[in-house]
């Protein structure tokens, strides 16, 4: 009979409790569909005491996680610790190096170390699994890895953050502005007390990048990911969206460019009624353009213990039944190195929201500014009224399509403008490739 898949968990957080869970429901038929038994050996982590709502028993506590890369009782090592450095990064390497097949989803430790984990994974003949570092629940790794092999990829536009996606829904539905709904989502625990990584778009360009790297074959280029968060919207914005036929997503997006990979995470104007812009809540989603496949869309839950839990247990059975292929669709030694930054050259139609003057003369200085800094403009929607505490008033503006190095010029001229408080807040609008 075929030895069992010995298993060590590092990390029972709210996805290594889910896991263990999974493993005790599920092994028979686990066992069934891999052919072999799945055994848990050994776990570790922070506090034993811990009640975690997990039976434990028989299981081998170890108090420092390295000793699970060490073990000669384990072949797979599951790392949900967290975090691109430190004992995670430790861990991951040790594990790989000493022979042992690894799932974890640790989407920053991949987004930075990839590419190098990758070449571990493969001199030593084992797996480096993880479905659950990107969108949760949704098979999307898989999905690249396997089902679109005979595709080439042309672009992919996902939904990567529950939470950023949460607050949005919200102040499109309730209109409040992002302060009060953020606060919301923490108290819920949609977002961490801390939650830069989620709102500035952090957490989604991590997963973009490797994302990227399985679409078209590049290393993994977090560093050249364009970032921008959901923290300047305002509810004011998501009304103007919503009239003008969008809806405001946080979007990441990588597709070909003339000479390369734009790899880019900001909000977006959606056309409502697309797959995407129907996206609500905590939800995730991954849009993929394939030459063969055409458009192919995934939807689902983007993390939560049950989503994520089990997109390891999709590796876990992976691993039992033998499948082993390079972490990135080919092998490390072939990726192609990371492309120049392409975002200067990216072309879009812009929503562009500033503070004008209320009085004669303003608007038409400020078309003017626009004119001299070559944006064309499709449409200009002005609120009456008293304006904000200064006077202003707010005007928003659709441009045609223009370059993103023409925009940052015209936007940072009416910074400095007369007629203009502050500095105005530009979005792109994502309409072609999403109907």
């Amino acid at each position: 009979m075929t030895q069992a898949l010995r298993i060590g968990i590092a990390g029972l957080g709210t996805v290594g409790a889910g896991v263990v869970k999974i493993l005790a429901a599920r092994g028979s038929h686990l066992a069934a569909a891999s052919g072999r038994a799945v055994e848990l050996v050994a776990v570790s982590a922070r506090d034993k005491t811990k009640d975690r709502g997990i039976d434990l028993s028989g299981v081998r506590w170890e108090d420092d996680p390295l000793a699970l890369a060490r073990a000669g009782d384990i072949d797979l090592v599951i790392e949900l610790i967290g975090g691109s450095e430190g004992v995670a990064r430790q861990l991951v390497e040790e594990a790989l190096k000493s022979g042992k097949h690894v799932a974890t989803a640790n989407k920053a430790l991949l987004a930075h170390h990839g590419t190098a984990l990758a070449r571990l994974a493969e001199q030593s003949g084992v797996a480096l699994n993880y479905e659950a570092a990107v969108a949760g629940g949704i098979p999307i790794v898989k999905t690249m890895r396997e089902a679109l092999a005979g595709n080439e990829i042309r672009s992919i536009h996902g939904i990567l953050n529950g939470t950023c996606n949460y607050i949005l829904t919200e102040m499109e539905t309730t209109g409040r502005d992002f302060g009060d709904v953020l606060k919301d989502a923490q108290a819920l625990g949609y977002a961490e007390a801390d939650p830069t990584f989620d709102v500035g778009g952090i957490d989604a360009a991590h997963k973009l990048a490797i994302l990227a790297s399985l679409a078209f074959g590049t290393e993994v280029d977090f560093d050249n990911v364009h970032i921008e968060g959901i923290d300047k919207i305002s509810a004011t914005d998501i009304a103007f969206a919503a009239e003008f036929g969008f809806r405001v997503k946080l979007l990441a997006i990588a597709e070909k460019g003339e000479g390369g990979i734009v790899q880019r995470v900001h909000p977006a104007l959606v056309p409502a009624g697309t797959p995407l812009a129907a996206v609500s809540g905590v939800y995730n989603a991954v849009a993929v353009n394939g030459d063969r496949v055409g458009h192919l869309v995934l939807e689902g839950r983007g993390a939560g213990e049950g989503p994520t839990a089990s997109a390891v247990i999709s590796d876990v059975v992976d691993i039992a039944r033998g499948t082993i292929v390079p972490p990135f669709i080919v092998p490390a030694a072939q990726l192609k190195p990371p492309a120049k930054p392409l975002m200067d050259a990216h072309k879009s139609s812009f929503y562009l929201r500033l503070r004008a003057v209320d009085r004669a003369g303003s608007m038409a200085a400020i078309t003017k500014a626009l004119a001299d800094a070559s944006i064309s403009i499709e449409r200009i929607v002005q609120r009456g009224g008293k304006g904000d505490e200064s006077g202003r008033m707010p005007v928003v503006f659709i441009t045609h399509e223009t370059d993103e190095s023409t925009m940052a010029r015209a936007r940072a001229l009416l910074a400095h403008h007369e007629d203009v408080a502050g500095t105005p807040l530009v979005i792109r609008i994502e309409d072609g490739e999403l109907r």
